[in-house]
């Protein structure tokens, strides 16, 4: 046999195995979306999907797409499906038949380093700990006895808004009144959690420069979570390595608020004003939860 006749052979043998084959996934792809009944979606592109089609104001094309494709549709973020509900029938049906389909949450790069790998009571799987964080959150931290609780923090916090705006009528001064309220209604939630203040009037907080760099991480697009195979551009790009760090310096900060608690509590000084890290510290030392619960997740409980 001539040996230039051998690759011939092969290439030739390859074609055919394409040709035959090529028809034959494409069957395959078409009979498993039938067999799934996915809801209707728009066309897309290789590798990005439907990405192209959200543009500068996502909520506008989506509604838009709702428009022509129904109330129930199917979108392709890079290599996440991802379900658009946009009628009230369609979300009730979700949620009173359906609840527990749709119980957890997507599990994304800001979620698993910032919150401890998914322990909060948001983003944590539907399971048994799901349940007991729940319980705790309904229970014993937004209960109506907890939140009448903290209205003194309430009372002392529009005090000092109502005594600032004063202050700057008299002056004859402009205020922000939309950065006034913020400020107010994240030193409540901050004070009801760790009773330290998130803002303080100097503008000088810790905390509140840690939780606003969070949140700036915590809402950016992480290229990584639509496509796997790229998550070494979030390293490159210092994405990851910004989370990681703020994540290090919470830790730091939030340890150093349990030691205080610990060291209020040893000293055996009683108060009537308890925090959420009180009231969870109690629980933990009163044997309450079925499961031991790290640091870790009670702090992710808080955020």
């Amino acid at each position: 046999m001539d040996p230039l006749n051998v690759p011939k052979l092969s290439i030739n043998l390859l074609f055919s195995s394409l040709i035959f084959l090529l028809p034959l996934l494409i069957w395959l792809k078409l009979a498993k979306r039938k067999t799934l009944n996915l809801p209707p979606s728009p066309p897309k592109l290789p590798l990005i999907g439907n990405i192209h089609q959200l543009g500068k104001l996502p909520h506008r094309s989506l509604r838009d797409l709702s428009r022509k494709y129904g109330s129930l549709l199917l979108l392709q973020l890079g290599y996440n499906p991802t379900v658009v509900v946009s009628s009230t029938d369609m979300v009730r049906e979700i949620v009173e038949n359906h609840d527990i389909v749709f119980a957890n949450r997507p599990r994304t790069t800001a979620v698993d380093i910032l919150f401890y790998g998914c322990k909060d009571m948001v983003f944590t799987p539907y399971g048994e700990y799901w349940r007991q964080v729940k319980k705790i959150g309904v229970v014993e931290l937004f209960s109506h006895r907890s939140v009448h609780s903290f209205q003194f923090v309430r009372d002392e916090e529009v005090e000092l808004l109502i005594n600032k705006i004063r202050g700057a009528c008299l002056k004859g001064e402009s205020i922000n009144l939309t950065d006034m309220l913020m400020f107010v209604s994240s030193n409540i939630v901050s004070r009801c959690i760790l009773s330290h203040k998130n803002e303080e009037e100097d503008g000088c907080s810790k905390f509140g420069e840690l939780a606003k760099r969070l949140l700036i991480l915590f809402t950016s697009s992480c290229i990584g979570d639509m496509f796997p195979y790229l998550r070494w551009v979030d390293v490159l790009t210092g994405y990851i390595p910004s989370m990681k760090a703020v994540s290090a310096e919470l830790d730091a900060f939030l340890d150093q608020v349990i030691q205080e608690h610990q060291a209020f509590e040893s000293n055996d000084q009683v108060s009537n004003k308890k925090d959420f890290v009180s009231i969870i510290m109690q629980l933990q030392k009163d044997g309450m939860y079925e499961k031991e619960m790290s640091w870790n997740a009670i702090w992710s409980c808080c955020y």
